[in-house]
């Protein structure tokens, strides 16, 4: 096991490749067509169908629900502890939400009138929340807090069971707390399938959040436009700009928080202008990978998918982390104030040693459900404006069409659309036509 250290521009190619990642495996593209299509003819029948074959779990089509006594029975069992965490968590995600939230607004018109925006709550939503080596009870929250933040009255959820047919009790704890309505055991893409098109018994949902391994992706982008959705939220990846003001441990252990989520997709990036930095990180990497319980999963990623790439100067860095457009960026660096203005592309940036990527995770306040793959460049991460929609709101005086007629008239002509224009004349050719009616014409 070596983690990679390279020189930038001298091994550019070696750089291009570690950075090139797509957002869509084309395997998974093609299993999720397939399953998707089945569900959407079949429905209830096919999801259990594929719970089966991909979660090795029998169950009848009642029994995908998670019900009310199993969510009861589940939240009893979590320790004071561990609920004084979840709460504490929720309370954070929520104000944050609630500071961030659109508010309606408006405007005069020219002459008089009204303009604005309102922001409105989707009706249903559907969460997906991952399970694979174990829940993701941050996740539930950093998605399920929002939408009830913004006023959703259905949140959805669908994820793994862990063990059979059992739910993790924290996680059904975490999802009764942040307020999710249903809750269903399907995961993978046969829970994408579940909320995008329904079956005889669970209404389909209007948009689908929530991060995912490669398969959910997968099928997330092939329902779009049958649901809405958020953004290409998929395995996890870090980089972190770092001078040699930066401890090498600190380092090593925020790399490592990414590389032991398990999927093997992982990217870890360290762009350093310290070449003493850069192989002092390498030491703390070999001796803290040997204490992890997923030791094995990190160094996976350790030998594929993390770089070390020693620049020139932190402007160079930037630039290449630009580039990177990573999910998490952390700034490892003296004078915080001049190279935060210089972040254009990354999902979240952690500031300083006392903001490692962990605090994102699960508790500062904003969500972690972030764009992925170099999406970052495209996407922005989930906040509670992602379960609402925009509504414009247009109210003209007769002042304010008179004086817009002439740009109406024009447009009707430019773009042949004759019914346009007459629409709008037509209100004022009214008035003529009834001055005339009185007077016997």
């Amino acid at each position: 096991m070596s983690v990679s250290i390279v020189r930038w521009p001298e091994n550019k190619n070696k750089v291009e490749i570690f950075f090139s990642r797509p957002a869509f495996d084309e395997g998974a593209e093609k299993t999720a067509a397939s399953v998707l299509r089945d569900i959407r003819l079949n429905g209830g029948k096919a999801i259990v169908k594929y719970i089966r074959r991909f979660d090795r779990l029998v169950l009848r089509e009642n029994e995908i629900r998670v019900t009310d006594k199993e969510i009861t029975a589940g939240c009893r069992s979590v320790p004071a502890e561990l609920r004084r965490a979840v709460k504490e968590s929720c309370r954070r995600i929520s104000t944050f939400a609630r500071a961030g939230m659109k508010k309606d607004w408006f405007m005069a018109s020219p002459c008089g009138g009204l303009l604005g925006e309102r922001f409105t709550p989707v009706d249903r939503v559907g969460v997906y929340v991952p399970g694979g080596a174990a829940p993701l009870v941050s996740t539930a929250l950093m998605t399920v807090v929002l939408a009830k933040e913004a006023g959703v009255p259905e949140i959805v959820v669908c994820t793994p069971p862990v063990d059979g047919k059992k739910m993790n009790p924290v996680l059904l704890y975490a999802l009764q707390t942040a307020g999710a309505t249903e809750i269903y055991r399907a995961g993978g893409i046969q829970g994408i399938g579940l909320m995008a098109y329904g079956t005889r018994t669970v209404r389909a949902v209007r948009k689908i959040v929530g991060p995912g391994g490669t398969y959910v992706t997968a099928a997330k982008r092939q329902v779009y436009g049958k649901v809405a959705l958020d953004l290409v939220a998929g395995p996890s990846e870090i980089a972190v700009l770092a001078d040699e003001s930066a401890a090498a441990g600190h380092v090593a252990a925020d790399l490592l928080s990414q590389a032991e989520h398990g999927t093997g997709w992982e990217k870890a990036l360290l762009v350093t202008s310290s070449a003493s930095l850069a192989k002092a990180v390498v030491n703390e990497l070999e001796i803290q990978v040997k204490s992890l319980s997923r030791r094995i999963a990190a160094e996976k990623v350790m030998a594929k998918g993390m770089m070390i790439v020693i620049v020139k100067s932190l402007s160079e860095g930037m630039n290449l982390c630009n580039r990177f457009a990573p999910e998490h960026l952390e700034l490892m660096v003296g004078q915080l104030g001049k190279w935060l203005p210089q972040v254009k592309n990354a999902g979240a940036v952690f500031l300083g040693k006392w903001s490692p990527e962990c605090t994102g995770d699960f508790v500062a306040g904003p969500s972690h459900v972030l764009p992925t793959g170099g999406a970052a460049a495209m996407f922005s991460g989930l906040t509670v404006d992602d379960f609402r929609k925009r509504i414009s709101v247009i109210g003209f005086t007769r002042d304010d069409l008179k004086k817009a007629m002439p740009v109406i008239k024009a447009f009707g002509r430019i773009e042949g659309l004759d019914a346009h224009a007459r629409s709008a004349e037509i209100r004022f050719a009214e008035k003529q036509v009834q001055i005339r009616r009185r007077k016997g014409r």
